[in-house]
């Protein structure tokens, strides 16, 4: 690569970065619903308001950019997201952060819609993969920093603070917008799905909201019954639209195929199982090692190391290596860390080491499946959809983190529940469900590398 497209690469995943980085916003809970004067469960909406928006909008914005330019569509939602990272901050209620919090939504789901096409687009087709790497690897130094840097800024200047400190990154990434990357455009313009864009919307957001009200099943049961209908019947509505339309946001022929729609359920799978660090790892370290809430958030930077270090040599090993075989060895590395996280014993010699290492372990399978994944996906489509084949793979990542959100938590909550009700103590209880919640997670990672083999065998 030359100088100069080194260079947009940086800005590219400067701009790009602050989506990860967002989970930075967990450390100042506690600051924001005391500020507020709110009851923790309230806190939840500051995070389902954000995910909900984003996840609905990314495939019809990367659809758009594959109409309009993905940069012109990139460059918008710095400037958006920058507006709406200062209107976070100085939010006066806890009703306009939340509104806020949905403007966010939509300027990251510009951002990331087009983000994976914008890189692919500053390499050789040739060098896809190495792309892939690249993006993935900014993608992952956002998510290692997240942690650390989220507490750091709430001690030092508020919570307001880990929402206006991107504001800055945003503008320079602006930078970017002296060219275009060297992508395809089409001669003629096409029209913009509308329709099928608000159906899709619409049918995502009550779909992970129906996810989220899983959680609650022992009250408003009504509630989640009507948003699971409408879910259902807008997205068979739009499903039903996009196969008479002349030009549909994304060809759903493509699910049609079994090597396809597996491959994406692995995907879905590896996102749902790896979340499990972020939902039970800290309650585990700060509980059973003595770590401080700042270094418990530290250690578990540890699984985001290995994504790092993972996606450069992914992007490298895709060009020499089936991606296929290579998202199944992802997969299954993914898996043997989860499993060695069931098995951490509190108080055991060398227990540090054994938690960096299985960390580092688990992050670098994960980091090997994405790059590997992400590939299949954008060569599966053509290469003026690439807005929308990164949207799909971004997509799946959403979708798994709320069901794992949803799925994974009731499973902890239903062992521990039994086992205390049997009369175990409270600490022991705790690590069977950890445990159980682990096992389970890690088989499901096992069967996703075996989904991801059956699916491109088909394909082959």
């Amino acid at each position: 690569m030359t100088p100069r497209q080194v260079f947009r690469l940086v800005l590219v995943g400067l701009g790009t970065s602050i989506v990860p980085l967002d989970t930075a916003v967990n450390i100042a809970f506690p600051e924001i619903t005391g500020s507020f004067g709110l009851p923790v469960e309230m806190i939840q909406w500051v995070v389902i308001c954000y995910v909900l928006t984003y996840s609905s909008l990314m495939l019809a914005f990367g659809r758009v950019g594959d109409i309009w330019s993905h940069g012109r569509i990139f460059r918008v939602g710095l400037v958006w997201s920058s507006v709406a990272y200062l209107f976070c901050a100085a939010a006066p209620d806890y009703g306009w952060l939340l509104f806020c919090r949905f403007l966010q939504g939509i300027g990251a789901s510009l951002i990331v819609s087009c983000a994976p096409a914008l890189v692919t687009g500053l390499f050789p087709e040739e060098r896809r993969s190495r792309a892939v790497g690249m993006f993935t690897l900014m993608y992952a130094i956002g998510s290692a920093a997240r942690p650390l840097l989220g507490g750091l800024l709430v001690e030092l200047w508020g919570w307001p603070a880990v929402f206006w400190f991107r504001a800055p990154l945003a503008l320079i990434a602006l930078l970017f917008s002296e060219e275009r990357p060297p992508t395809p455009r089409i001669a003629i313009r096409e029209p913009i799905d509308i329709i099928g864009a608000v159906l899709l919307a619409l049918g995502i957001s009550t779909f992970l909201l129906t996810l989220n009200r899983l959680q609650h099943v022992e009250g408003r049961q009504l509630l989640g019954f009507l948003l699971l209908a409408i879910a259902a019947t807008t997205l068979l509505g739009f499903v039903r639209w996009e196969n008479r339309v002349a030009q549909p946001i994304v060809n759903l022929g493509l699910f049609r195929s079994r090597a396809f729609a597996g491959l994406n359920i692995a995907g879905v799978l590896v996102y749902l199982t790896s979340f499990s660090v972020l939902l039970l790892g800290p309650y585990y370290l700060v509980r059973f090692t003595g770590l401080t809430v700042a270094m418990a958030g530290a250690v578990l930077g540890a699984s985001f190391v290995g994504s790092l270090v993972a996606s450069p040599l992914s992007g490298w090993a895709v060009e020499r290596i089936p991606a296929g075989r290579v998202a199944a060895l992802g997969a299954a590395l993914g898996a043997a860390g989860l499993v060695l996280i069931a098995n951490w014993e509190p108080g055991a010699g060398g227990q540090s080491i054994l938690i960096l290492a299985t960390l580092v372990l688990q992050g670098f399978g994960v980091g090997v499946f994405q790059v590997a994944y992400m590939d299949i996906v954008m060569r599966a489509l053509p290469r003026q959809q690439r807005g929308v084949a990164g949207s799909i793979a971004m997509l799946s990542r959403s979708l798994g983190v709320v069901t794992g959100a949803t799925f994974l938590t009731l499973i902890f909550h239903t062992i521990e529940a039994m086992r205390l009700a049997d009369g175990e103590l409270p600490a022991a209880s705790f690590l069977t469900g950890f445990r159980v919640t682990f096992w389970l997670a890690g088989t499901l990672a096992g069967l996703a590398g075996l989904l991801v083999v059956f699916a491109t065998r088909r394909s082959a």
